[in-house]
């Protein structure tokens, strides 16, 4: 996805952006994530984001494990990606349809204490310098593994997908694009965030959905639906 700004390392990032706090949710660098928001502070926080010019939100999973228990503000982890707003519809109905595009990971260094409904952190881009290189290490992509999880998945869950277009895809949109529409918990997406780099991020995914098959054979679960 084609964007208006280049950045070029995390100079070019502001050190306090807006969090979007959602389970279960992945943004890696140069990926996609489509949002359907509704809630009237994350409605401001675009806004916001519009009018400030950033166009940016940092997207993080909640730590239920060391969140109180029914907290309306859970804590954080520590790693989220920050995108920008790439595409934005209105519903009609008072939504924003929007997408996100991965700019680079961050460490949140500090929640701040702020009088807008969502939450904003400081954060840090210095230890992700790595994500404003696209295609970085996709020669140590171990594909053939990839593609063989890939197909037993895809077998096991009686799915389909465009086989042409995974073929032809490079190593890094594919192994970013599968870490972020892989049906894995939040500890899983947190792993794949966290990785070091993109083999290890492909060699994590691998290992999570050859465990999952391995479950599903040994229990006799029912494909997912």
């Amino acid at each position: 996805m084609p964007i208006n700004i280049e950045y070029r390392g995390p100079a070019d990032l502001p050190e306090i952006i807006p969090v979007f706090p959602l389970p279960g949710a992945l943004l890696l660098p140069r990926g996609q994530m489509p949002l359907n928001i509704f809630e009237p502070r994350y409605l401001a926080m675009v806004d916001d984001s519009l009018r400030d010019g950033h166009r940016l939100i940092g997207m993080i999973q909640p730590d239920v494990a060391h969140s109180p228990k029914n907290s309306d503000k859970p804590a954080l982890f520590r790693v989220g990606c920050v995108g920008r707003i790439t595409q934005l519809a209105e519903s009609g109905d008072g939504r924003y349809i929007l997408e996100l595009t991965g700019v680079a990971r961050f460490k949140v260094l500090e929640e701040l204490e702020v009088l807008t409904a969502y939450r904003q952190c400081k954060v840090d881009f210095f230890a992700f310098t790595d994500d404003f290189k696209a295609r970085l290490g996709e020669e140590a992509v171990n594909r053939e593994a990839l593609l063989v999880a890939l197909a037993d998945f895809l077998k096991a869950n009686n799915l389909k997908v465009d086989w042409e277009g995974v073929e032809s895809a490079p190593n890094e949109a594919l192994v970013n694009a599968l870490a972020m529409m892989s049906p894995y918990g939040p500890a899983e997406k947190q792993a794949m965030l966290e990785a070091p780099d993109l083999k290890t991020r492909a060699e994590i995914l691998i290992a999570v959905t050859e465990m999952d098959l391995a479950k599903k054979r040994t229990s006799g679960d029912p494909p997912l639906q």
